[in-house]
């Protein structure tokens, strides 16, 4: 404790230095009082979300462990995801175009669609990989369908325009899976991911059906248009578009919004592409 009193000032000075650093920053502070957005309570939806859609292998949140039935596990989804899309609309100075009801009501509507795409992504995780032994295995064991999983959920919060918590979705997976793909991508039915780790796919990237992609696989921007600023242009497309009945092998980099890649071509290992491939092509890579 001594040593901690005859140091005071130097406690003091770096928080002032800090307080100073707080006001000329861009980025919000909440003065003292509690964040308006908890990601903790985002997480608990995703376990709550989880739960309801497959109730014999996931277990519920904290705060949702003596819920009995299906009936209480979604009222209680609908309430926490009210608040939570509540506060990241006052954080982010967001005005939706609807209430936090009206856009969960519309969420929860979605979700036997939602299942019916998980239960085929576990399909074609299942005929795909000769590792898998059994349907379960995939959804108790696989980092590709947890993170599969939980894209879905956040990409139809995305697609109704909510702000922050799609992406604190995705990040959470991310941190889980090492698999970061961004809540705005667009992608179809019968999605293959294996091992997963390093795979990044972009915001305005497109997967056709029956897409299998291995770890490391990037789907990414090329260079960013800037404005007369030097800043960045938002919202345009920048990611590639791939077709159905795509391979992508380990490693392969794809980049830019104009790429395409065409349906049924393989794309090996290690292959860097930012030109676009048509039908039923095979591209190795080669070293020069």
């Amino acid at each position: 404790m001594d040593k901690f009193l005859n140091n005071m000032d130097l406690i003091t000075g770096t928080i002032k230095e800090l307080e100073v650093i707080n006001k000329k920053s861009k980025i919000k502070t909440t003065d003292g009082e509690s964040m308006v957005l908890n990601r903790k309570e985002v997480v608990k939806v995703i376990k709550d979300l989880q739960s309801f859609l497959f109730p014999d292998y996931y277990t519920h949140s904290e705060g949702s462990e003596n819920v009995l039935s299906q009936t209480e596990l979604l009222l209680n989804i609908y309430n926490r995801l009210a608040k939570v899309i509540k506060g990241a609309c006052e954080f982010n100075g967001t005005d939706l175009v609807c209430s936090p009801e009206i856009i969960c009501e519309k969420f929860i509507k979605k979700l036997p669609e939602v299942k019916t795409l998980l239960l085929k992504d576990i399909e074609a995780l299942y005929e795909g990989d000769p590792a898998a032994k059994c349907r379960e295995e995939v959804l108790i064991c696989y980092p590709g369908f947890y993170a599969i999983s939980i894209f879905r959920l956040a990409h139809e919060l995305y697609n109704l325009r909510v702000p922050l918590i799609p992406r604190i979705m995705t990040e959470f997976a991310h941190e889980k899976t090492g698999i970061d793909i961004h809540a705005g991508a667009t992608i179809g039915e019968y999605f293959f991911i294996d091992h997963g780790t390093g795979i990044v796919i972009g915001e305005t990237t497109t997967i056709g059906n029956h897409v299998k992609i291995y770890q490391g696989v990037t789907l990414g921007a090329k260079s960013f248009k800037v404005d007369d600023n030097g800043n960045p242009i938002k919202d345009i497309k920048r990611h590639p578009d791939i077709g159905d009945n795509v391979v992508i092998y380990a490693n392969a980099t794809i980049l830019g919004g104009d790429t395409k890649i065409g349906n049924n071509c393989v794309i090996g290992g290690n292959v860097w592409l930012t030109t676009s491939v048509s039908d039923n092509q095979t591209v190795y890579y080669q070293d020069k």
